[in-house]
């Protein structure tokens, strides 16, 4: 644990698998008390485990964030249980993988509640304990994909979009009454999870993260360390989502033509998929199984991005860029004189 930091009571939601895991287990490594906020069984009691042997107290809740009461009520038992909640991290989400034209109103539905108002349920149960002690911090896992949509994942992104919209209008509205309570966006690249194993999935053959394809064991440090400067609005994580951002912003007609020509074969692998292919939008997939926090690409995977590194230290890479251009205006001017 980091010198002159006492532990904090953090919850997050997704923390089976993936990057809720990943991020949970990165907070356990700072001593914290982490309650485990998901659905399976198998997954929730790995992660509690790798949480403890990184030297965190772990609290697994089994809830399904679509369940606003069930939310509130994890909200209750991990006060009573861990202490008062100073960070509270969602992530858990859902996505179907299918041109728009094949989903039902039920999937979409699905995906919207998990996804999207899983998050407005877990920030209004962190809030409701948060803001009377005028303290806390809220992170919001958002998506390159909740600042452009992308083919085959029409409701994933919707509700990513849907995040980055009611998350600003609270931080107004907490910048408004001036309050002592912070929250902050992350938008993430492509990460190797276990989602692309057991996400549902209509294409012929099995999915995949858009490429590049970033460790979910970066992205949990990214998380902490979002959590731990949370004064900054949202953070751009990895080099092809400050791409996509910003391509989206100067010319969106070249990344409409761009993802029509190449946006669902750079989602798909070569495999074929199956019926029999594990399917977590109604259930769990790891209720019997643990899949792990990353997924069947680690051959693939970032481990680091210059990028990421640039905006974790963006003021020192600024501060060395005026310094830079300082120096060379000084010895421009001496060559002139």
């Amino acid at each position: 644990m980091p010198e002159n930091r006492s532990p904090r009571t953090v919850v997050v939601t997704g923390a089976s698998g993936g990057i809720g895991r990943a991020t949970a287990v990165e907070f356990g490594r700072r001593g914290d008390r982490v309650a485990l906020l998901a659905r399976g069984e198998a997954g929730l009691a790995a992660a509690a485990e790798e949480v403890r042997a990184a030297g965190g107290t772990p609290l697994v809740v089994p809830v399904d964030v679509a369940d606003a009461d069930a939310v509130q009520a994890a909200a209750d038992r991990v006060e009573a249980e861990l202490g008062e909640i100073d960070v509270w991290v969602n992530v858990a989400f859902t996505a179907v993988f299918a041109p728009f034209h094949e989903l039902t109103a039920e999937e979409y539905a699905r995906v919207t509640e998990v996804t999207y108002l899983g998050f407005v349920h877990g920030t209004m149960a962190a809030l409701r304990r948060m803001r009377p002690r005028d303290r806390g911090v809220i992170v919001q896992t958002g998506s390159a994909l909740g600042r452009r949509g992308i083919p085959l994942q029409s409701a994933y992104c919707g509700a990513k979009h849907a995040v980055k919209g009611f998350t600003e209008s609270l931080l107004t509205e907490l910048k408004a009454e001036g309050s002592g309570v912070h929250i902050t966006r992350v938008d993430l690249p492509g990460v190797n999870t276990p989602q692309f194993s057991w996400v549902l999935n209509k294409m012929p053959k099995k999915p995949q993260p858009v490429a590049p394809i970033y460790a979910p064991e970066l992205m949990g440090r990214v998380m902490v360390h979002a959590a731990e400067h949370p004064r900054r609005r949202a953070w751009w994580i990895g080099t092809p989502t400050v791409y996509t951002v910003l391509g989206n912003e100067v010319w969106p007609q070249f990344m409409d033509w761009y993802l029509a020509r190449n946006g669902i074969e750079g989602q798909l692998t070569d495999e074929d998929a199956s019926a029999a292919d594990p399917v977590n939008l109604h259930e769990p997939a790891d209720a019997g199984r643990d899949y792990g926090a990353e997924g069947r690409f680690s051959d693939q995977q970032w481990t680091w991005d210059a990028q990421i590194w640039a905006s974790r230290y963006h003021g020192a890479v600024a501060a060395a860029a005026g310094a830079g251009l300082v120096a060379g205006a000084t010895a421009l001017l001496r060559r002139r004189s």
